[in-house]
């Protein structure tokens, strides 16, 4: 009955090795930092996301690119679902980790944009959808949507989008973890 124990055990496991790998990794770069290549750190980071990705989905089919125009880190391959976890969370748990490490250790100047599987470039396309056809809703019925409770990022798209709209403005309210976008319809009176 004790089913909790395993997972300890491979938690406890996981967090070793990732120690292991950080005390190997810091005694490799006894570099200075002005002679330290920046494209390096950038190395290390990528490396850093492979196996936390190739350990948690436990496979070893897993591609990771760097994009240096949009600072941004591609992952791919099969298996790694468990990677994107509930609403994006454990994507954003990951990035929040990568630019830890990259701050920490002076290698990002800007935060690095992390997507498993092409995850946020669909999501963003669904939500300026939803956001699009909510302010639509709001100007037709005259009256204010309320939204679902989402990430930050989330709402930045859809504030983002519908700042375009004319007829329609909109606002943030509540706190997280339950906070959400107010779409209001601008009702002109003449």
């Amino acid at each position: 009955m004790n089913d909790k124990k395993p997972m300890d055990e491979a938690l406890d496991t996981f967090v070793k090795s990732l120690k292991e790998d950080n005390k190997k990794e810091r005694a490799k770069r006894k570099i200075k930092k002005e002679e330290e290549n920046p494209q390096q750190g950038i190395d290390y980071l990528v490396e850093l996301t492979k196996n936390i990705v190739e350990r948690v989905s436990k496979t070893d089919e897993v591609e990771v690119k760097y994009d240096e125009d949009k600072a941004s880190i591609s992952v791919h391959g099969r298996d790694i679902g468990i990677m994107i976890g509930r609403e994006g969370r454990n994507i954003a748990a990951l990035e929040h980790i990568i630019n830890l490490v990259g701050k920490r250790n002076e290698i990002l100047k800007r935060n690095i944009v992390l997507d498993i599987k092409d995850y946020r470039k669909k999501n963003l396309e669904k939500v300026k959808k939803i956001a699009y056809k909510m302010a639509e809703k709001a100007v037709q019925e005259g009256r204010k949507i309320a939204l679902r409770p989402m990430p930050s990022y989330e709402r930045k798209i859809i504030h983002n989008s519908l700042s375009e709209l004319k007829n329609v403005r909109t606002a943030s309210k509540d706190e997280e973890p339950n906070r959400r976008v107010i779409i209001y319809p601008v009702l002109n009176e003449q």
